[in-house]
Order: structure tokens, then sequence, then C-alpha cells
């Protein structure tokens, strides 16, 4: 097990260690037991979270700024907080919590132990009395800030009903130096920006980093030689591997959703073709076969059905095809060019960049083309990606000039915006799976 892991991803509450019995539950939630639904029309819940006992980690501070990203949740204002939990394993005092509107309130506590961090929650639902959630974690080095996205998402699937999605990394594109010469390197980073890890050392350009399905690799578009290839990099080894023996140009790749197979788009003179090719065997089978650019290709999450932009129609627009090819179908009939699809892991959406009268917008709509929603529009938006459980984007923003782009999040239904906190300037995010 490596230094910095984090042991279990997730503890069972009910075969936890003897003596933590205060974590269990007090009153059992019956299935679908959600206290509100992430969705369209729906009221913020609100969350006090108050100071964990004994956290000099600060792992506390980090649950809180998870969960003001969150939109759905939404932390009480600290400095109304009517009362300090002595005990974090004790009942708050819900009556004076009710007077702040805090419909829930999480307490717990820090301690080190055998050269490890142990941080426990534990979820307090005001007005009917009870514990609703409680685990315990231990983790040492940077896993200290894992402890905090798990109580997060914790949080987060108890009273949504959905799947958490801090306890996840992005891998994205560092850029840095003048506007004119900037160097672009990948590197990968918690959901909120800390962690940063660079992979590539920019002597040449690094582009569109995708990760793997079990998080373990990355693939991208590797400048160099004759002909940018399409490249792959281990990240515990570093180890990096050419995508298949094009004698042309290889780029925008994507995974299957078992990892077996890469998909990704060759250029042929004035055409460029979809290819997919099997990781295990190295074959590359051709999806496409016209003289129009297709290129960004996203699996269906069952991986039955790809969605791609192609211009065979005359301008940028998206089209679905079987996984092995075949006879594809428009679905974007909107004003305006639309480019870098890429499936929702639930499989109800699609997300893309329009470009409309100098404006592009990123926006989200059913595979079969309908329902068409905006999310956001401005000088310049581009490269969409799904959170794990579905229910966020993230995307970069170029204001131009000499400043460079940043990374931006929201949620589907455009109710929230925040950026992403970097060091320098950063684009092409994409949001890798929930960490194993």
């Amino acid at each position: 097990m490596k230094a910095n892991a984090f042991t279990p991803r997730r503890v069972s509450m009910t075969i936890a260690a003897a003596g933590l019995a205060l974590l269990l539950p007090a009153r059992a939630l019956a299935v679908g037991d959600i206290f509100v639904k992430a969705g369209a029309n729906f009221t913020p819940i609100t969350v006090a979270v108050t100071p964990m006992a004994g956290d000099d980690s600060k792992i506390g501070a980090v649950v809180a700024g998870d969960l003001a990203r969150s939109v759905f949740l939404q932390p009480v204002d600290p400095a109304t907080f009517p009362e300090q939990i002595a005990a974090p394993d004790a009942k708050p005092n819900f009556d004076a919590w009710k007077t702040v509107n805090a419909q829930f309130v999480l307490t717990g506590s820090v301690r080190h132990q055998g050269g490890k961090i142990v941080a426990q929650y534990h979820l307090w639902d005001v007005a009917s009395g009870a514990q609703v959630a409680g685990e315990q974690f231990s983790a040492e080095g940077s896993g200290v800030r894992r402890a905090a996205h798990l109580i997060s998402d914790g949080v987060f699937e108890k009273i949504t009903g959905d799947t958490g999605f801090f306890d996840s990394r992005v891998a994205f594109v560092q850029e840095s130096g003048p506007k004119n010469a900037r160097v672009k390197k990948i590197a990968v980073m918690d959901m909120d920006g800390a962690n940063v890890r660079t992979l590539t050392d920019g002597a040449t350009l690094a582009v569109t980093p995708r990760f793997s399905p079990n998080g373990h690799e990355i693939a991208y578009m590797q400048f160099g030689g004759d002909n940018p290839k399409v490249t792959l990099i281990e990240l515990e080894s570093g180890a990096k591997q050419v995508v298949g023996d094009f004698q042309a140009m290889s780029f925008s790749p994507r995974y299957s959703p078992d990892g077996s197979k890469l998909a990704l788009a060759v250029a042929n003179g004035e055409a460029t073709n979809l290819y997919a090719v099997d990781l295990r065997s190295h074959a590359a089978t051709r999806l496409t076969n016209d003289a129009a650019i297709d290129s960004s290709p996203s699996y269906s999450p069952d991986g039955s059905q790809i969605v791609f932009e192609s211009d065979r129609g005359g301008a940028q627009q998206l089209y679905v095809m079987g996984a092995g090819g075949g006879e594809a179908k428009r679905i974007s009939f909107g004003d305006g060019r639309y480019s870098t699809p890429v499936w929702s892991p639930k499989g109800d959406l699609i997300a893309f960049t329009r470009f409309k009268d100098g404006q592009f917008a990123i926006g989200v709509m059913k595979p079969d083309g309908t329902g068409e929603r905006i999310l956001t529009e401005g000088f310049h938006n581009e490269g969409p990606t799904f959170s794990p459980n579905g229910l966020f984007v993230m995307f970069f923003r170029d204001p131009g000039g000499q400043a460079g782009a940043k990374i931006y999040m929201a949620d589907i239904y455009g109710h929230g915006e925040f950026v992403v906190p970097t060091t320098g300037y950063a684009s092409d995010p994409n949001w890798g799976p929930l960490t194993k």
C-alpha cells in the first residue's frame, strides 16, 4: 500500500472497529429516504459544519469548502452558530440550531494514532434529532485531504441520495509563460485544485488529457517528431506509450467505459476519421470513412454508442453512431457550430461547446438532441467534462488578451458556477473517476 494511500475508501459502519458504536445511525432510514433531490427545482439544504475537535489538519475547512461548492447543500455561516460543540459524539442542541435555520449539523473529531490521522464525523438531522450518518477514516501523508473529501461525499450522498464527487481528481493542461510562447504540461489535481502533480516536462506541447476508467492512466496528445501522437502515461510509473501505428497525426482520445479501447481521430490529408484502438492487441479499427473532419469521439456509458463532432454537413455538428462505426445520426440542430461532445456517466445527457455570434457556450442536451439548454456563455468557454456523478461539469474559460485560461465548474442545471483554483493558467480539464 502506498504511503499516501487512504484505507479504506468507504468504511462500512456495520464493520466499524470495536468501541466505535457511537458512529452508527440512531435510526434506520427507508430505502430512498433522501432530504433533497439534486434536480432542476430544489431548495438547498442547510448544513452547519462545526469545528472538528483536535482538527490541526484543517479537515473541517476542506469539508466546508466542498459543501460550499456543492450547489445543492448550503453551509451555515459560522458567525451565526448558536453553540460550541464540546463533545462531537453528543447530540447538539437541536432547538438552538433551528433558530439559525440549520437543517443538519455536522460534528466530528480528528486524532493522531500510530502515525496516522483518524477522522470521524456525525451527521445530525435537526428536525428529527437523530444521527443519520457517521463514518471513520484513517489517513497518512497527503491522504489527509482525502479524509475530508470522503466526509463530504458521505454528507452529500446521505442528504441528496446521489453519489458524491469530492473524492476525485481532474487531469488538465497546466499553462505558463507569455501568450505567444505558452508552455503546456499535463497535470492532475484534486477536484478542488489541491495536490497538483505535473506529469510531463513541457519540452514539447501536450494537450487533451483523458483519464482511463480505473484512474491509473491518462491518454493525451503529444507534439514532437513528424506527427503529433496520442500517448498513454501511467500515473504510478510515469511510463509512456504511443497509441497506434498511424503515419499521420492522431488526437482527441477517449477511453471506452471498460478501458479496453481508445477512440481517437487520425488526420489524413484534408480528411480526419475516427478509429478505435484495442489497447491489448493494439489493433486499430476504422470507424468513419469519408472526406469530412470527424473528431472528439466520446463513448456512451454502456459502450454501445459514440458521439462525435463532424463537418460532414458543412459545419461542425454533433452525431451519434454505433461504437463499431456505421451510419451516424445528427443530433444538434440549434443555431451555431457544435463541438467537444462528452457523454454523461449517467447516460442521460451529452455536454458540448457551441459557437454562435462570436460567443462560446457550454451546454447539455439529451442523447437524441432534445432538451438543449445552455449553462454558461461568453467570449471563450470550451471543453466540458462531467463529474463522476453526472451532476456537474467542468470547462475552461479564456478571457482573451494577455491573460490565460482558468477552469470552472457548474451544475448541470445552471444554478451555480465556481472557479477551480489553480496556481497558474489551466485549460482542458478531464474529470476522472472516484478515487479507488
